[in-house]
């Protein structure tokens, strides 16, 4: 009889309890413990993982480090995904390994290469993937520099910093004035160039942004799951055109994904991201870690977490092709238990069992709409 896995996800999104779900459900029939922290008492992840830990705040890397080495020690985790802090995590891959815990998330030096976007795009455009041009500005003339001459390629500009993940600081630059317009409705990603600019000037904090041409659609992200031999496993796109959302096998997305992939080092499982820009597809960003929406390729028929748990325990689920692509569909929030406390001293001690995690309403294939679950927050 196969041992159980122990897999930990510390401080992730909370949509992944939904990666959490699959893993449950895995097509082995291996029972799966899953070990969730956070720093965020209400979040989901906590109430959904079987047992759970709050997470210290303030910790410098090298003392999450340790943090984490004891967390897995002491759980006996089989499996760590790590978001936060992944980068100081994945440079003591060596001790995490003597602690018995594998982790699974790319190499370091892939980390380092799409921790910066600037570096990340000068790295693929070598290796041949399009991507839009860009400006790095640190300073307002800098950025006002940056948008007069993407209008006057007859572009939109918009920026975002070069790094950070999740959309965190993007904006549309607008030539409108400040006015009422602004306050109607819900608020939106455009801002008066001119607001920026004297935001810019006025202010002590520096700032480092990518200026850009606003991307069209359709965005086409592109889940991978990669070996440490550097050959890829599965690669399928989820496309968004709206509120419309699919699957894509095309090549004009999965090309470059794989190339991006298998050339970096990218192992474990990634997502790359691509828009349009005129009439060619080019590069957005690249994630060192599951998607969040990567549960959503269940509608492929994959179990995309489970196998990259597999790959991470040295069982190789060989190449993963979806065997039919789901239908088009859209997301809409729904409710999930949380724990029955929230303040960190009223946490449940250990021996104490945690509320079971609400299952997720399972949606025949043959509905024209899917009904996904996703919350983005941290």
């Amino acid at each position: 009889m196969l041992s159980r896995v122990r897999v930990w996800l510390n401080r992730t999104y909370a949509e992944n309890v939904f990666f959490m779900d699959q893993l449950r459900r895995n097509p082995s029939d291996r029972a799966v413990e899953i070990h969730a922290t956070h720093g965020d008492a209400d979040s989901p992840v906590l109430a959904a993982a079987d047992t759970a830990d709050l997470e210290p705040e303030g910790l410098s890397p090298a003392a999450y480090v340790e943090y984490a080495l004891d967390q897995c020690r002491r759980r006996g985790i089989d499996v760590f995904v790590p978001r936060l802090h992944q980068a100081a995590v994945v440079a003591h891959r060596a001790d995490f390994e003597a602690a018995g815990t594998a982790l699974l998330a790319p190499t370091p030096e892939a980390v380092a290469v799409f921790e910066d976007k600037v570096v990340a795009y000068e790295a693929v455009q070598a290796i041949g993937v399009p991507v839009p041009p860009w400006w790095r500005v640190r300073t307002a003339d800098e950025l006002v520099s940056a948008v007069e001459e993407l209008e006057d390629a007859g572009h939109k500009a918009c920026f975002k910093p070069a790094s950070g993940a999740g959309g965190v600081g993007f904006r549309i630059v607008t030539r409108a004035p400040f006015s009422l317009v602004h306050l109607s409705g819900f608020p939106g990603p455009y801002v008066p160039l001119d607001l920026v600019e004297d935001a810019l000037r006025r202010s002590d904090e520096p700032v480092d942004w990518l200026v850009m041409p606003r991307l069209e659609q359709p965005e086409v992200s592109v889940d991978c799951l990669t070996g440490t031999d550097n050959r890829v496993r599965m690669a399928v796109g989820r496309t968004k055109n709206g509120r419309r959302r699919g699957f894509t096998l095309h090549e004009q997305w999965l090309e470059p994904a794989r190339r991006i992939a298998e050339g970096f080092g990218l192992h474990h499982l990634s997502n790359i991201q691509f828009r349009m820009f005129g009439d060619q597809p080019v590069l957005m960003d690249v994630n060192t870690r599951p998607a969040g929406g990567l549960h959503q390729l269940s509608l492929c028929g994959i179990n995309a977490p489970w196998a990259a748990v597999q790959l991470a325990l040295g069982e190789d689920p060989g190449d993963v092709v979806p065997p039919f692509l789901g239908q088009d569909y859209t997301v809409v929030s729904g409710p999930r238990q949380l724990r029955p406390v929230t303040l960190p001293q009223q946490r449940l001690e250990e021996t104490e069992p945690l509320l079971p995690a609400v299952p997720t309403q399972a949606i025949a294939p043959a509905q024209p709409v899917v009904l996904a679950q996703p919350v983005e927050q941290v």
